[in-house]
């Protein structure tokens, strides 16, 4: 059992989880919910519907901790990957797509809209980004800004998974060029 307070091993606390010990879960949310709801953030911009999927995540993990392998990576890494994969999957609903179509624009709405796009602005980014050609300004879009894997970016656009790959890496390398004076 365990006591609050105390620290516990990756190892312990998996084992734990997989024993169902509702303190073990506590202990997870106590000390992982900040990472993981600056994860979804990064994803989603509403705070409410960010805090309705920190709990939607928290009981995945909760019951597909059996599908967590050790010798894949570790415990955090693939807390990431589930909270990741649930903050896109919410975006990509329906329901979301209807919700940011019938939402009422108000001041907050401009707002919100636009810090987004102004963090990325700050520093330049978008800028750098459309110096690149259209094939790679396009990847960089789609993976780095929208989210998307290279797998469904390769659907997306119709061209092999490893084109997909080389030419993200070429984008990065530019990239690293036109950064540096």
């Amino acid at each position: 059992m365990l006591e609050s307070g105390n620290k516990y091993s990756e190892a312990e606390l998996v084992i734990l989880l997989k024993e169902r010990q509702q303190s073990a879960f506590s202990y997870l949310y106590d000390n992982y919910s900040g990472a993981i709801y600056s994860v979804i953030l990064s994803i989603i911009p509403d705070r409410e519907l960010a805090n309705d999927v920190l709990q939607e995540v928290f009981v995945k993990i909760w019951r597909q901790i059996d599908s967590y392998d050790a010798t894949k990576g570790r415990l955090f890494t693939w807390m990431i990957n589930v909270t990741r994969n649930a903050s896109i999957d919410t975006i990509r609903s329906k329901a979301f797509q209807n919700s940011q179509q019938n939402r009422e624009l108000t001041e907050t709405v401009y707002e919100s809209a636009g810090s987004i796009d102004t963090n990325i602005d700050k520093i330049g980014l978008r800028k750098l980004v459309h110096k690149l050609k259209e094939e790679y300004k396009t990847l960089i879009e789609l993976a780095y800004f929208q989210g998307y894997t290279q797998e469904e970016i390769s659907k997306i656009m119709g061209i092999p998974l490893g084109t997909v790959k080389t030419r993200l890496r070429t984008a990065l390398i530019q990239l690293r060029q036109i950064i540096k004076p």
